[in-house]
């Protein structure tokens, strides 16, 4: 019995050092990642008008798709509208990289797009998918409604028979 309960104690000490190594490795893995994050935040100047232009415009936007989540075609507009503002995200990051002097005091336009992609793309992106789950959860009632409906319809005939 002393035998197996070491074995137990070692199995439980071996477990414990593994979680342990794995998340101190986590840890390690992601103080890049946020070291990254922070640079990229604090290398923006957040206070440009067209910066705070482009945060009003994405707070507008949500705003727009959370009180119309109720109509179903203008959200199906708005995802369209979201979707197509990523699909153009490359040719509007281009021409702002070519006339970035003209509205901003630094260059944030990089060939690949990471600035655009996470200022423009990342909330159309976000928005698209709340809409995308307003209209699951809207078809999900319409089907409940419509077989309701239908149920009642089966009742009422076969009352008619019945009489």
């Amino acid at each position: 019995m002393e035998e197996i309960r070491s074995a137990m104690e070692e199995q439980m000490n071996q477990m414990a050092n593994l979680i342990q190594g794995f998340s101190a490795e986590l840890r390690s893995g992601f103080a890049p990642a946020y070291d990254n994050f922070l640079g990229f935040f604090h290398a923006i100047d957040w206070k440009e008008p067209w910066l705070i232009g482009l945060l009003g415009f994405h707070v507008l936007f949500l705003l727009t798709a959370i009180l119309s989540r109720r109509h179903v075609n203008f959200q199906m507009c708005l995802f369209l509208l979201a979707l197509s503002g990523v699909y153009l995200a490359e040719r509007i990051n281009r021409f702002l990289g070519n006339n970035w002097e003209s509205f901003a005091t630094q260059n944030y336009f990089d060939p690949l797009g990471l600035f655009f992609s996470v200022l423009w793309s990342g909330p159309l992106l976000i928005i698209a998918m709340l809409i995308l789950v307003n209209s699951l959860f809207s078809l999900c009632h319409l089907i409940v409604r419509w077989k309701r409906a239908e149920l009642r319809h089966r009742a009422r005939l076969s009352d008619k028979k019945t009489e």
